[in-house]
């Protein structure tokens, strides 16, 4: 096939002159009449190659044509640097070519359209998209028509849209529509809409194999189509963490050039109830109260959650809870070894080829005969109990614009794991420091009273009358106690850090400390809650008591994760 698709001739780019070479993996342009020919040599990977036109066309922002029997124009990823070590953004770049001859220029682009076909196996040629007019700045449609179309006609992809009315409408629209003829489900909005469509298209997939979702031990059958995500929201975690930008072009152009990344998905139920999936954030303490004070001021847009933060964090709640957790295989990976899961990740990789051992073609992994991870519920199961600022349990760094490295920076998108995150009650100015670090550098681990651990499931429950009562009057003591005075750590039962105040000392501090926690929790409530609500990737589930799964590489997303600059300028 690659010496069939060779092909060679000299070309002209306005007024110059270029050799061009066509083997079956890349398409190569160089200056002639140079003494250095290198630094004028342009090589563009034919995988990554948009859409190849006859005459002198341009797409964005404005489409124009001029209709030329010798010309032709190349469409095709250029990459520019989003500002960071990681993360790029994608542009259509275009190059016109001008041909001695029409026979010359129908051979090169039959030739370039044909080493893309051969290529590129899982570009999509049909796609399912759902708008959401209400998400974000509320712009989803004027995103779609303006950007992401005029590429999608380019790469010849053809696209059945639907602007959803309601919520939830993406997700009962996939669970009984037709989907035969589509390659890939595409949702124009933000993490709420991927979730849509996320539980639209597993529910679809467990009923056609005849698996019961609300059984806790069932393994679940990966799905076949794509999901592609156009960012058009307030936060857009799961583009930024499996792409590393927030632009609408770039994720247009991973999919059109039909990018695979797999993902894992958490399943969250409550006894023999599915109750939801997830696969950015389970969060329980502050950020499921953060969550649900946001809900009261949804008329302030997004100022809402700073504001609610705010108010939360202030109101210096703890809550008692029961977390037990079955590790992972520790010598596969470290929540703490500081690596990152980026583009052609090693760890994903190996986990991919455990879940498919004898699959080489990639569009087989989806088919009836498939190895999913066993995450057995059976094995030895860790037990933590105490007072919690807040329990977070993710499937992916959850990084964000204003979060760059997210909830867990060395969390994988695809090893079949997720990474338990448990802050123990502490005073106001270390919890403030634990959350600030989340907007740098810095390791949030690395406090006296955070923990995290890799895990392949956890269950969360509520301690007995008598032992929340213990755990209350602890937490009544301890929130009142300043920074050197929570020096000393005690451990709990389980053996986990807890921070309390010498039971000599309990009695002298009550008097001085308590006032000032009244006056704190009566900025948001006249009394606190016994127990708080879970935050499951934006949406609140008001049930404590839960059994969360990681089942991995679930999903497939159109995207490769991160890429490296620095190693994407080296290959360039």
């Amino acid at each position: 096939m690659e010496t069939n698709s060779r092909l060679e001739s000299t070309l002209w780019v306005g007024n110059k002159r270029y050799r061009a070479v066509l083997t079956g993996w890349h398409f190569n342009w160089t200056e002639l009449d140079l003494k250095d020919r290198d630094k004028r040599a342009n090589s563009v990977p034919v995988s990554e190659v948009v859409g190849v036109e006859e005459g002198r066309m341009e797409i964005l922002p404005q489409k124009s044509f001029e209709d030329t029997d010798k010309d032709f124009t190349v469409f095709y990823v250029k990459r520019s640097s989003s500002g960071g070590p990681y993360g790029l953004f994608w542009t259509l770049g275009q190059t016109q070519f001008s041909c001695p001859s029409q026979v010359l220029r129908n051979q090169w682009t039959e030739h370039l359209r044909s080493a893309v076909k051969n290529h590129s196996p899982l570009r999509p040629h049909r796609l399912l998209v759902f708008i959401n007019p209400f998400g974000g700045k509320k712009k989803g449609r004027e995103i779609y028509h303006s950007l992401v179309a005029p590429l999608f006609e380019l790469a010849g992809i053809s696209s059945h849209v639907i602007v959803t009315q309601r919520a939830n409408q993406a997700r009962d629209d996939l669970l009984k529509k037709d989907l035969s003829s589509f390659d890939g489900v595409v949702c124009v909005g933000g993490d709420g809409t991927f979730s849509e469509i996320l539980h639209g298209l597993i529910g679809r997939t467990q009923q056609e194999a005849g698996l019961n979702e609300n059984d806790p031990a069932v393994i679940l059958q990966p799905c076949r189509l794509h999901i592609g995500i156009i960012p058009a929201g307030s936060t857009d975690c799961v583009c930024y963490t499996t792409v590393g930008v927030i632009d609408p072009v770039t994720s247009a152009l991973h999919i059109i050039i039909g990018d695979s990344q797999p993902l894992d998905v958490c399943s969250v139920h409550q006894s023999s109830t599915l109750l939801h999936y997830s696969v950015s954030l389970m969060g329980y303490g502050f950020y499921g109260d953060v969550l649900a004070e946001s809900e009261k001021h949804r008329w302030m847009g997004p100022l809402r959650y700073d504001y609610s933060g705010t108010m939360v964090y202030l109101s210096n709640r703890s809550y008692a809870g029961i977390v037990q957790y079955l590790p992972a295989d520790p010598v596969l990976s470290s929540p703490r070894d500081r690596t990152r899961c980026l583009s052609g990740c090693s760890v994903c990789s190996r986990s991919t080829e455990q879940v498919f051992p004898h699959s080489s073609d990639p569009r087989s992994l989806y088919s009836s005969n498939y190895s999913q991870f066993r995450t057995d519920l059976k094995g030895e199961w860790v037990t933590v109990d105490g007072r919690f600022r807040c329990v977070a349990l993710t499937c992916m760094s959850s990084s964000c614009e204003r979060s760059p490295l997210g909830l867990s920076p060395s969390a994988h998108l695809a090893d079949g794991t997720g990474d338990l995150i448990l802050v123990w009650d502490t005073h106001l100015l270390g919890f403030l420091k634990y959350l600030y670090r989340h907007t740098s550098t810095q390791d949030q681990f690395d406090l006296p009273f955070v923990e995290v651990h890799r895990v392949k499931a956890i269950r969360f429950s509520l301690p007995s009358g008598k032992q929340r009562e213990e755990y209350e009057e602890i937490g009544g003591l301890n929130n009142g106690l300043d920074e050197e005075e929570t020096d000393e750590e005690t451990l709990s039962t389980s053996g986990s850090k807890q921070h309390l105040a010498e039971p000599g000392r309990r009695q002298e501090m009550t008097g001085k400390k308590n006032a000032g926690n009244r006056f704190f929790c009566g900025l948001c409530c006249s009394k606190a809650p016994a127990v708080s609500v879970w935050n499951c990737d934006g949406e609140i589930l008001p049930l404590v008591e839960i059994l969360c799964r990681i089942h991995g590489q679930l999903v497939r997303l159109y995207a490769r994760g991160i890429e490296d600059a620095a190693v994407m300028q080296e290959l360039q």
